[in-house]
């Protein structure tokens, strides 16, 4: 796939793993957007080294999006899990 289809990819993925993620939408649409980037190209790596599936088949198979959403899916509960503990931390010293 080329870098133009990695960044669809990523960008719908960001999108559906927001509608997926519970918890307050704290985040713009840019970070959404890089991160669904960064979770796509962090699904494909792990499919690909921990489980030994190819998961960047091309750019309409099944597991190359299950693979996207998964990991963007991670890293955006991993920002919230950060972002919240942040601003939770400070509101308590105001």
């Amino acid at each position: 796939m080329g870098i133009i289809a990695w960044i669809i990819l990523g960008l719908v993925a960001g999108l559906l793993a927001r509608m997926l993620v519970p918890g307050k939408d704290s985040q713009g649409l840019i970070i959404t957007f890089a991160l669904g980037i960064a979770g796509a190209l962090l699904g494909g790596f792990v499919a690909t080294k921990v489980f030994h599936v190819s998961g960047i088949q091309g750019f309409f198979n099944l597991s190359t999006w299950i693979c996207a959403i998964v990991g963007a899916a991670v890293l955006l509960l991993g920002y919230n899990l950060i972002i919240g503990r942040r601003s939770g931390r400070w509101a308590g010293r105001r």
